[in-house]
């Protein structure tokens, strides 16, 4: 039998996938200026100091690196505050673990990271106006509510089919 056609096989990738992403948001949310720093590399802005001269998204990410590197060296305690997002990401994901060894009966799990994954958006879209993040860099925010969105609704499909599954059936007669 193929692995992938065990529906526990596929929940359990599934929702892996969903804490891994959790892991790797708060992982990135630590080294911020390296990774613009880098960014600014990859699209040959590294060298650029005034961000007029660019549109888009390059100027964007220049205005964001040239905005941490003048807080960062005047308030360096300000990136203790992503460092603290970047811990909620992982401590988040580790609510996760316990539907991905035990489904059945934490559903409830599932649902409160579909409600916080429907949440990405009104805050990319409403915040993000307010603190004036242009509006394809609050799509891409409300990507991430969007994308979690799937996996979770996957995993609630497979923990639905299993519970009408005969499986499941003589395990709770």
């Amino acid at each position: 039998m193929n692995i992938l056609q065990n529906p526990m096989t596929r929940y359990r990738l599934s929702l892996g996938l969903f804490i891994l992403g959790l892991i790797l948001s708060g992982i990135t949310a630590f080294p911020l200026l390296i990774e613009l720093r880098l960014l600014c590399q990859i699209f040959g802005i590294d060298k650029i100091t005034d961000p007029q001269s660019l549109e888009g998204i390059r100027y964007w990410i220049l205005v964001v690196k040239l905005g941490l590197e003048e807080i960062y060296s005047k308030y360096p305690w300000y990136a203790y505050g992503t460092d603290w997002l970047a811990f909620g990401h992982l401590v988040i994901s580790l609510f996760f673990i316990v539907p991905w060894f035990k489904p059945i009966g934490n559903e409830w799990v599932l649902w409160i990271g579909i409600i916080a994954c429907l949440g990405v958006l009104p805050l990319a879209l409403i915040c993000g106006e307010i603190r004036g993040i242009p509006f394809y860099w609050r799509l891409i925010d409300c990507s991430f509510g969007l994308f979690g969105i799937l996996p979770l609704m996957y995993c609630l499909r497979q923990i639905k089919q299993y519970k009408q599954s005969a499986d499941f059936a003589d395990q709770n007669s």
